[in-house]
């Protein structure tokens, strides 16, 4: 099998809900300039078999413009060599400097179409381990405890056993919500914290202890990873598991240097952030080799496949938002949430369904690389 081109349509996106995140950190619309919409590129990988492989993401003109300028390499290559394809896509990474969140698209679209052609969910090529999935309700940052207390409490009542906060970044109030969650959900009930990367080592230290008193399971990402020594210390001081390297680039060297370090006592995988699902297992491998878990970050078809397939993953992550969203959690297809609970599917491929003519009457762009538009010099 050969892959023949890819196509990308560039086209407007749904806005979403609106809400934020801690303070400082620009909320859900905060990419979206006043008057304009929100992009999105649908991606299609093509081969000479006539299985395609298709994701869909945002920053569409952006990712546009990786696929044209780069995809091409990739023509005449076998989307069934996975681990070939992810090597030389880590070779352009670096000229290219590849955005985070772009590395492992590729790869994502050839376990697609691998997934296919083997007539098997990728979870289980991927090795395969539980398809029931225990889920934790993942907050927004409400602007009041009462909103907390109010949607927490709903999602207890759906079924949710576990819960992670995102707060405001402010120490004393963050406490308090802590400790308030642990009475609005129980003494049995899995708690995360995820300090989205607000504090220094102080501040760090400070919330740590009181989340380790409180019985917390992790405590994720309170300081900007770039130095581990900080992160180090803290490890030192503390006995919550440290959750971090989330938005650190370099895949499962970058996490080797973290667990030489001991600046983590968990790992972070995500389909995007970690290299595709090759990368991700890359780490998940590495970490259990540690004695490590390696927990699966963010929604979506990619990483429940990925958290049907790591025995070292605990959750699968569903952000909730408001009253509207959480009442329709059991209403998402193949992704619903039913008691706390995701049952991955087990149909071959991701699983997205487009309809290709809508989106060539509707794209603002459509790209098309294939040998045609390759570059005549190398």
């Amino acid at each position: 099998m050969e892959i023949t081109g890819f196509t990308v349509w560039i086209t407007e996106a749904d806005r979403g809900p609106k809400f934020i995140w801690r303070n400082g950190i620009p909320g859900s619309h905060g990419d979206i300039p006043r008057g304009t919409a929100p992009s999105k590129a649908v991606i299609r990988m093509e081969t000479d078999s006539g299985l395609t492989g298709a994701i869909e993401v945002r920053s569409g003109v952006a990712i546009g413009d990786l696929v044209q300028r780069r995809y091409h390499e990739f023509i005449g290559d076998d989307p069934l060599l996975t681990e070939k394809l992810w090597v030389k896509m880590w070779e352009i990474d670096r000229i290219e400097e590849i955005n985070l969140r772009a590395l492992g698209l590729l790869d994502i679209l050839a376990w697609d179409i691998k997934s296919q052609a083997a007539q098997m969910p990728i979870y289980q090529m991927l090795g395969g381990y539980d398809t029931k999935i225990p889920t934790y309700a993942s907050t927004v940052t409400w602007p009041t405890m009462d909103e907390y207390e109010r949607y927490i409490k709903m999602c207890r009542d759906l079924g949710f056993k576990a819960f992670k906060l995102h707060a405001w970044g402010d120490v004393e109030q963050d406490i308090l919500l802590s400790k308030n969650l642990r009475k609005w959900v129980g003494p049995d009930a899995d708690l995360m914290f995820d300090g989205s990367a607000g504090w220094d080592y102080v501040d760090a230290l400070k919330v740590g202890q009181v989340l380790q008193e409180t019985g917390f399971l992790w405590y994720e990402e309170p300081m900007r990873e770039f130095h581990l020594g900080a992160y180090t210390k803290l490890c030192e001081k503390l006995d919550i598991p440290i959750l971090a390297a989330e938005t650190s680039d370099g895949v499962h060297w970058n996490m080797a240097s973290w667990i030489e370090a001991r600046a983590l006592d968990m790992t972070r995988i995500n389909a995007h952030n970690k290299g595709g699902f090759t990368g991700s297992m890359k780490v998940a491998g590495l970490s259990q080799s540690f004695g490590m878990r390696a927990q699966v970050h963010g929604m979506g078809l990619e990483n429940a496949q990925l958290c049907a397939a790591v025995p070292n993953n605990d959750y699968y992550e569903q952000i909730v938002m408001n009253e509207e969203q959480i009442l329709g959690l059991d209403k998402l297809g193949t992704l619903s949430i039913i008691d706390g609970e995701l049952t991955v599917s087990d149909e071959p491929g991701l699983g997205y369904q487009f309809d290709w003519d809508h989106l060539d009457k509707t794209a603002f762009q459509k790209i098309v690389v294939n040998e045609d538009t390759r570059p005549e010099a190398y």
